[in-house]
Parts: structure tokens; sequence; C-alpha cells
């Protein structure tokens, strides 16, 4: 089947699913067509138990690896939602809580990423299955970010505070770029790779990578409106946005820097007011419902494959039981890593606990995740692995996701909606 093919398959399934959504279940649209995906899943997997020479398993796994998830959406689409979600994000707040944002981002992140790795650690004997300790800070790189592409579309229901939802969302834009960052180094030294075994290579790397990116998303960003400042035509402005976005990716890739790092720095900047002198009312109306389109078909593609990719985990009763055990391990260490990453900026602050409560509770993981984890190479905890990243990004989808505005309205109730 070729790609178009594909593609065709995973819209028309968006479709439906969507529709059945919208009729039956009335959730937010990727949380239910999420829920469908994973009803058809497991109705597949029935099927194939229970009637005899029927095989349509195989025939979804086939599918499924054609599309090859990690290398399409790490590869090129995460460029798009980056971007798009970048857009949206209110640059004057976000600098104005640059400190939180930067503290959540990077040193919440390292700290989450230890925390889940030792708890992993000591909670996989409890189901007979030793997991050396680095695969077990390969699994924390791999949940410890949290997914702007949830965490952006959740902000869009709730309706927080401007500077809450700056937070928020700029935390989830730059902790996926250090995730990513953090999971090739995790992983490198769990695979031998003798190089990666001194501190200062790993902090060099690191700072190239994430700085580097930043650096070359802020240029390059520049150079767009400076383009955009000598046209006038909208479908011109357009062009470019698509350029910017895809070959700030590729170019940092291509560095060996972040490019999911280089990606949003570069949406922020076409996104920021001060940019808006450089395109025309009609351009800049256009733009944001252009990208607002490619956030939402993107988003309900990529629910339809989070859903139809348990058919790739080999679920076992132990790894269910661990997947289990490591939903509440995650929040928890959510929990404490944004606590100790922000004490130093909050102790003053009277909303702090509500701040530290929201954020936590609203940590959803998704499909950043599960890219990584199905990246796994194979070895003897790959499977364990994998069936824990999908268990907790399941749960916090879900469970998170369909709560977290609840919460939010008992700590700010004159939140709308």
């Amino acid at each position: 089947m070729n790609a178009l093919g594909l593609f065709a398959i995973l819209l028309t399934l968006s479709a439906v699913f969507g529709v059945l959504n919208d009729r039956i279940l009335r959730l937010p649209n990727t949380i239910g067509v999420l829920v469908i995906s994973l009803l058809a899943s497991v109705a597949l997997i029935a099927v194939d138990r229970f009637i005899p020479g029927v095989d349509l398993h195989a025939v979804s796994r086939s599918v499924l690896g054609s599309i090859d998830l990690p290398q399409t959406l790490l590869g090129g689409v995460l460029s798009f939602l980056l971007f798009a979600g970048a857009l949206q994000v209110d640059l004057g707040q976000l600098l104005g809580r640059w400190a939180s944002v930067l503290a959540l981002a990077l040193l919440g992140t390292v700290i989450a990423v230890g925390l889940l790795g030792v708890a992993m650690w000591l909670a996989f004997p409890l189901i007979d299955q030793a997991v050396p300790l680095i695969w077990c800070m390969v699994l924390g790189a791999i949940l410890a970010p949290t997914d702007p592409v949830s965490v952006v579309g959740m902000l869009k229901r709730i309706g927080l505070p401007a500077p809450l939802q700056a937070l928020f969302a700029g935390e989830s834009l730059f902790n996926d770029g250090v995730g990513v960052v953090l999971f090739g180094v995790a992983l490198g030294v769990a695979s031998g790779d003798g190089s990666l075994l001194s501190i200062g290579t790993i902090l060099t790397r690191f700072v190239i990578e994430a700085l580097g990116g930043g650096l070359l998303g802020l240029a390059l960003g520049m150079v767009a409106m400076l383009l955009m400042r000598v046209t006038r035509d909208t479908h011109v402005e357009l062009i470019i946005s698509l350029a910017l976005a895809t070959g700030t990716f590729s170019l940092a890739n291509a560095l060996q820097m972040s490019g999911p790092i280089a990606v949003v720095v570069a949406g922020l900047v076409m996104g920021a007011r001060a940019s808006r002198a450089a395109i025309t009312d009609t351009g800049r109306a256009e733009l944001m419902q252009f990208w607002s389109l490619i956030d939402e078909v993107l988003n309900a593609l990529l629910f339809v494959l989070i859903g139809f990719e348990v058919l790739a985990v080999a679920f076992r009763l132990s790894h269910v039981l661990v997947a289990l055990v490591a939903i509440p391990l995650s929040v928890a260490a959510r929990g404490l890593s944004v606590f100790l990453a922000a004490l130093p900026l909050h102790l003053r602050r009277d909303d702090r606990g509500s701040t530290l409560l929201l954020l936590t509770w609203g940590g959803l993981r998704g499909g950043i995740s599960v890219a990584l984890a199905l990246g796994l190479p194979h070895g003897p905890f790959r499977t364990a692995l994998l069936a824990v990243c999908y268990g907790v990004v399941v749960f916090t989808i879900i469970v998170q996701g369909l709560t977290i505005e609840r919460v939010a309205k008992r700590i700010y109730p004159d939140t709308p909606g």
C-alpha cells in the first residue's frame, strides 16, 4: 500500500470515529477518537481469538508496521504539531514567566527522569522481572516530558488564566525537546555507546542540542519574518510559515541540534505580537486558521494511531501489573519533580499549591512517549518498557485528560466552560 492509501485510511478512520464520538460518547474529539480506537483494537483481538481462521490482528499490525510511527512522528509530523502549538502561545505571558518555564522544562524534566527511573527500577522486581537501572532511566526519559499535543488541546477546553496557560504550554513545548535529548543520551549509554559515558561529553551534547536548537530557531524565525515584510500575498505568507516549520526542524536535525526546541522557538517568533506588523491582517487570520486546521487534523490522525498501536504491544499479565504500578509512580514523580523544580520560584507565592496541583495532574503524556518507546531496539526489556509506557499514556490522556477541567474549576471557579 502506498503512502496516499495509508493516509486515506487514517483520515477515513478519524472521520468515522469523530462522528461516533460526536453522536455517542460526546468526549473531547481527540480523547473520544482514542477511546474508540482502543475499543476497535480490542475487538480485532477478540475476533482473532474466538473466530478460527481469521487473522485481522496480523493485517492491522502489518499496516501499522508500514506506517512506522516513531519515524513518521519524530522525523516529520512533530515539526507541524510543535509549530502549530507554539503559534498559539502568548509570547509576552511566556516571557513573563520565563524562569518558571525554564525550571520546569529543564530541571523538572531531569528530576522526573531520575525519580521515575529509580522508582521503576525498584518496582520491576515485584513482578519477578529485573530491569537494569539504566534501562529504567530510558523509560524515565520516555515518560518524563509532557506531550504538547495533549496539553495544548487540554488548554483550549479549560480556559485557564493567561499566565497559567503560558506556563503550561511553554513547559510542555520545551520539555518535549529536553526529553528527546535525554532519551537519546540515556539510550546511548544503555546500548553500550562508550563515547557517552563521560559526564563532560553528555553535558556538551545536551548544551549543543538544546541551546543550539533554540538559537537556530530564533535566527530562522527572524529571517522568515523579514521575508514576510516584503510580501503582501497571503498565500506566500502561508508558504513561508510551512517552510519555516519544516526547514527549521530538518536543518536542526541535520546539524545534530534539537529539532523540537528549534521549531518551537521559530513558532514563538512568528506568533509574537511584535511580529504582527510583518504580516497583513488577512494573512495573520488565514495563517492562524490554516495552522489550527493542521493541528486538528494531525491530532486526530495521531490519536487514531495511538489507539491502534496497542496491537503492537504483546501484553502479558505481568506487564499489566507493572503498568498499574507505574501509573501512580508516574503521577508521583511528576508532582515531586514539579515541586522541586519550582520550589525556589514559588516559596512566597500564595497560589503555589494550586499551580503545582494543576501542573501535576495536567501533565499528560501522548504520542511522543509512544513513538520513543516504539523506537526502542529489540531486546529482553523492550516489551516490558513498551507496555508500561502505553499504560501510562492511555491513563493520562483518558483519566487525567477528562478530569483536569473539573480540578481546574475547583481551583479557579471563574474558569469558563
